[in-house]
């Protein structure tokens, strides 16, 4: 059956459900509709560098999760920055979420495509020698990645 009158829909939900689930209802449906991130995992588009380890995809910050880039003020914080835009540059983007937080941004693994192929973009910043792994976030999965003299050459944050 469908409802095309709110007014119908919302008189058959008040007699089968209590006031307080309506409300919740509601606010879910405005958080949803207020920011669209909430409403999947994934995030799909091209997308912009903020700093070597921050990308803003469609619209949505993300933060590389597990990768440890120097901040844009670091010695090679902004060799970090460039080598990004350079591997995202016209190509589309795509981050699977996790659903954790930092500041603004999201967190997440992104990848590009390249000749029918999805490149990590965090495995591609630590084989480069642009990042580091950070194993708090990331298990690990990108310490075997890091080139000879890379953790003496860029630091490690303390938070990894």
């Amino acid at each position: 059956m469908q409802y095309h009158d709110t007014r119908t829909f919302k008189a058959l939900l008040r007699g089968i459900l209590p006031a307080s689930f309506h409300v919740s209802i509601a606010f879910i449906a405005l958080l949803i509709a207020i920011h669209p991130v909430l409403a999947r995992d994934r995030v799909t588009g091209t997308g912009y560098v903020r700093d070597g380890d921050t990308i803003v995809v469609a619209g949505v910050p993300i933060r590389l999760n597990g990768v440890d880039a120097p901040e844009l003020s670091a010695r090679y914080g902004r060799e970090s920055k460039a080598f990004m835009q350079r591997a995202i540059r016209g190509r589309e983007i795509t981050c699977d979420l996790n659903g954790d937080r930092t500041y603004d941004r999201w967190v997440g693994v992104c990848f590009v495509k390249v000749d029918r192929e999805y490149i990590d973009l965090g495995a591609a910043l630590v084989a480069n020698g642009y990042a580091l792994d950070c194993a708090r976030y990331s298990g690990g999965r990108y310490r075997s990645l890091e080139p000879a003299g890379a953790r003496q050459r860029l630091g490690q944050a303390s938070c990894c």
